[in-house]
């Protein structure tokens, strides 16, 4: 008997943004492999029958490697189970789907992607700024910071004043990004943010300007930077903000606990 492999998108962290066929799946889950990114708070959600591993990096220190992922995958899936690979934000945006997907089409494994929130979605709705504001930006460009080639971003020069860029995983390289987007041709007064944990409770964000990005304090991970005119930082002027609250974090755990497809189980987990 064979069962069915999902390759889950989290969302950027706060549980109510997971799909309803995220959640549904989840709930089904006999095996669940998360990468390290995946917030506490949707990890609480998962059922405790459920083996539940992670299987991310921190620091570039991995747990387990990417053919023994694949391989507990169609293990598990072989054996009858349903398998859900759990991952932060959207499964297809900067992680290692296309590796995965690939050794399950070898191995002749029915799967299925579902969708989520990808994290620069949720990070510019906390931030609330549009990263396509029609009087600034014409595109968005998504990039990481972690390239396998070890391209920089100097070799991006497509129209960089009418552009949102969006840098997954910046770390704490904000001087080597600034002097890269430097050389791409944006000047320092362009208005750049930084977003930490964003849609969660511990949320953080920090608006500053390219040019003093590099004195910019290190950002608790997940962080995403976004550079360009649409984020909107009049004068270049220096704000930092906690803008989600301790207060509103536990209102927003508290309206989670009441969704009808969150409170049975989170409702279940608190009674214990």
């Amino acid at each position: 008997m064979s069962g069915k492999i999902y390759l889950v998108g989290a969302g950027p962290g706060d549980p109510e943004l997971l799909t309803r066929k995220a959640w549904r799946v989840l709930q089904s889950a006999g095996v669940v492999l998360h990468d390290e990114l995946v917030s506490e708070e949707i990890l609480g959600l998962l059922p405790k029958k459920a083996l539940v591993l992670n299987v991310g990096k921190r620091c570039g220190a991995k747990s387990i490697s990417q053919p023994e992922i694949n391989q507990r995958m169609i293990s598990a899936a072989r054996q009858g189970l349903v398998v859900a690979r759990l991952k932060s934000g959207d499964p297809l945006l900067f992680g290692r789907a296309g590796e995965e997907i690939e050794a399950l089409r070898e191995a002749g494994v029915e799967f299925e992607v579902i969708p989520g929130v990808t994290a620069a979605l949720g990070a510019a709705a906390s931030a609330r700024f549009s990263l396509t504001d029609r009087r600034h930006a014409s595109r968005v460009v998504f990039l990481t910071a972690h390239r396998a080639d070890g391209a920089g971003l100097s070799a991006e020069r497509n129209d960089p004043a009418h552009t949102t860029y969006v840098i997954y995983m910046p770390g704490h390289r904000y001087a080597g990004l600034a002097a890269e987007f430097a050389a791409a041709g944006l000047g320092a007064d362009v208005p750049c943010v930084i977003i930490s944990r964003a849609t969660t409770r511990d949320e953080m964000i920090y608006r500053t300007t390219l040019g003093k990005l590099p004195q910019c304090p290190a950002a608790a991970a997940p962080s995403l930077l976004v550079v360009g005119e649409a984020v909107g930082v009049a004068n270049g002027d220096e704000v930092r903000e906690g803008e989600l609250s301790s207060a509103v974090g536990k209102e927003i755990l508290s309206l989670a606990l009441q969704h009808p497809f969150h409170k049975e189980i989170l409702g279940g987990s608190s009674g214990e």
